[in-house]
């Protein structure tokens, strides 16, 4: 089996369009562009960061259909590539049967664009172990739904991003609080939460698994070293790779995510979110694309997520992936409203081995948004993110 790729700018360019151009589209475009292939950008803002490195760009919601199918039929890309939840999936799956690949299918990109369809999947149709969870569009289907959970629970929009419009019920007088943030917080036009039990779990960790092709053109599935990670308000803060584990949970946890993604098929990097305890595994959410909390494989591994996600697009080979040692990241947080935020960094926490930082380039902040990250790697996990926790805390936002 031979792959062919072409050359940018030119009649033989082998061309990837890009859905979402975020901080991880921006990475999966430059590893792209390490192997030749012409990226088009598209985002429902101008200059977001893949933009600024893409060899084009087109700047539309990614829910208005007509303009998606209209970017698709002038661009006629090779791969479709969605980076984001929010994206009219029905198009997609339109594109799919009139003969485009979209990565990893389309009906990976529907089934995850809302936590209904996801979590149905995994405890309805391949009954993996997950928490109780009710779904409701109502308030007084919301009520009863908290009711039927009890307390604690979680409430979530089955469309978000980053933890907006999570919260925890813990008390009957955060009711209604919770119904206002996951409405609030919903990304899209659905009005539909879940309302999840709560799991006493030891931790979460973050399995990135790849579907991909070997050197006979089969396809096989390959693990990273589970990503533990630490959130605020739902949205990740820290993470760190490897995530000590028994070797039973490990176990556990690969079946479920290897019994996940097979079923939704196709190629490409999944993160797959999971809650653990002792041996015991539970699947929580799965992402059909690179994952925040992965990004600190840029510092772990010598293939980070995003060029795992490059290759398995491609249908070129993984045959390992080599660890380099406990690494850690560590999220620096824009506040208020610019737009042109700036950054003053102290260097004393980059002139230690092993430490790395990314900006990502965003050009506008509203309330608080991720605007970077800190790299390190250690002896041990301890000394990986205490190096991390420095970097980003070198970074001062001017907003």
């Amino acid at each position: 089996m031979t792959i062919r790729l072409g050359t940018p700018n030119t009649a033989t360019k082998t061309k990837v369009l890009l859905l979402g151009s975020g901080e991880l589209g921006k990475e999966v475009a430059l590893e792209l562009q390490r192997l030749g292939v012409h990226v088009v950008a598209c985002d429902r803002y101008d200059d977001a960061p893949a933009m600024q490195v893409a060899h084009a760009r087109h700047v539309f919601p990614m829910l208005d259909a007509e303009k998606l199918r209209a970017v698709v039929e002038e661009e006629k890309p090779d791969f479709i590539v969605p980076e984001i939840e929010a994206i009219a999936t029905d198009t997609l799956l339109t594109l799919e049967r009139e003969g485009h690949t979209v990565i990893p299918t389309a009906r990976a990109a529907r089934l995850t664009m809302d936590r209904e369809g996801i979590r149905r999947l995994a405890a309805e149709t391949l009954g993996l172990p997950t928490s109780p969870y009710r779904f409701a569009e109502t308030e007084a289907e919301f009520r009863a739904a908290v009711e039927a959970i009890g307390l604690p629970c979680v409430v979530k929009p089955i469309m978000s991003s980053s933890g907006k419009g999570q919260s925890t019920i813990r008390e009957a007088s955060e009711i209604d609080a919770a119904w206002k943030t996951a409405i609030e917080g919903a990304r899209g036009t659905s009005g539909r939460v879940i309302v999840e039990g709560f799991i006493d779990f030891d931790y979460e960790i973050t399995l990135l698994t790849v579907r991909h092709l070997d050197g006979a053109g089969e396809p096989t599935t390959s693990f990273c070293a589970p990503v533990g990670h630490r959130q605020v308000g739902g949205d990740y803060h820290e993470s760190w790779q490897p995530q000590p584990m028994s070797e039973a949970a490990l176990a556990e946890a690969q079946r479920i995510a290897k019994a996940v993604t097979d079923d939704v098929g196709g190629r490409g990097l999944f993160g797959v979110e999971l809650f653990v305890k002792g041996d015991t595994v539970w699947f929580s959410e799965v992402s059909p694309r690179p994952h925040d909390t992965g990004m600190v494989t840029l510092i772990t591994q010598d293939l980070s997520e995003f060029a795992l996600h490059a290759r398995a697009i491609l249908g070129l080979p993984i045959p390992n992936i080599h660890p380099h040692g406990p690494g850690a990241s560590y999220v620096i947080l824009g506040h208020g409203e610019s737009q042109a935020p700036a950054f003053s960094i102290d260097p004393a926490a980059l002139t230690k081995p092993d430490t790395s930082l990314r900006l990502f380039g965003k050009p506008e902040v509203k309330g608080e948004r991720r605007l970077g990250v800190g790299l390190a790697r250690g002896a041990t996990l301890e000394e990986a993110r205490a190096k991390a926790k420095a970097v980003a805390e070198a970074v001062t936002v001017e907003m």
